[in-house]
């Protein structure tokens, strides 16, 4: 059986301190809209951000947490919201599926067997469907907040491609994100040792800095990124 990895107080109360991240849940909200099909599937939707906002556009959308504490405060958020699922979710598992995607953002560094997480998350998806995946970029961004929360690696578009073709799935499209981001938390975390949690600096960043990355990245792809962001397809 698969272990969830890292200090889950800290996970949480990052997850609380990057909710205020308005603009930037909204950009990575958007990235994933057009690959969702009608009855996605999240895998570690955490406190439920993301899945609020893209279950305002589906008919039905189904949320999953490994953590048990955070599951129960998933299900009591999304309790009003009759189109949402909750279930509760630990990768890699042998479970099967006729989801039209899975989506899973910030996760798959807490996976030591990520190439089985993905396989799983690719038996969850009918063919033709999408597996939506964002992960942290760069092992040299490695940091103390990194390990604190579980991660046990960071990513570039080659590793995550190698990952997603081992685990049977068709990489349509892979690409990096939030490249002033990347600089912004490696001086955070890395030099400064500090965890990016709620404060000025997040508030600043996200309502300043943010939409003019966003507006220039979506002209000009960068060739680093705080993130990886890619979509790949389940073989019809």
């Amino acid at each position: 059986m698969a272990e969830i990895t890292g200090d889950q107080r800290v996970q949480s109360e990052v997850l609380e301190g990057l909710a205020t991240a308005v603009n930037h849940r909204r950009w990575f909200i958007e990235l994933a809209v057009p690959y969702l099909g009608d009855d996605p599937i999240e895998i570690g939707s955490g406190l439920g951000d993301y899945a609020l906002e893209w279950s305002e556009r589906l008919p039905r959308f189904t949320a999953t947490e490994a953590d048990p504490d955070r599951l129960v405060q998933l299900k009591e958020r999304l309790a009003e919201r009759p189109n949402i699922s909750v279930r509760q979710m630990l990768l890699p598992h042998n479970d099967r599926g006729d989801y039209s995607a899975a989506v899973s953002y910030n996760v798959l560094e807490h996976i030591e067997d990520h190439v089985g997480a993905l396989s799983s998350m690719r038996d969850l998806v009918r063919p033709g469907g999408a597996v939506i995946i964002i992960v942290p970029a760069f092992q040299f961004a490695m940091s103390p907040a990194d390990i604190a929360t579980g991660h046990v690696r960071r990513y570039t578009k080659k590793t995550l491609r190698a990952a997603m073709t081992e685990a049977g799935l068709t990489v349509e499209k892979i690409h990096y994100a939030n490249a002033l981001g990347l600089i912004g938390y490696f001086m955070a975390t890395k030099v400064f040792r500090l965890m990016p949690k709620e404060g000025p600096m997040v508030k600043v960043y996200d309502t300043v800095v943010l939409p003019a990355t966003k507006a220039a990245e979506q002209l000009v792809r960068p060739p680093f990124g705080q993130s990886v962001f890619a979509v790949a397809r389940v073989p019809a």
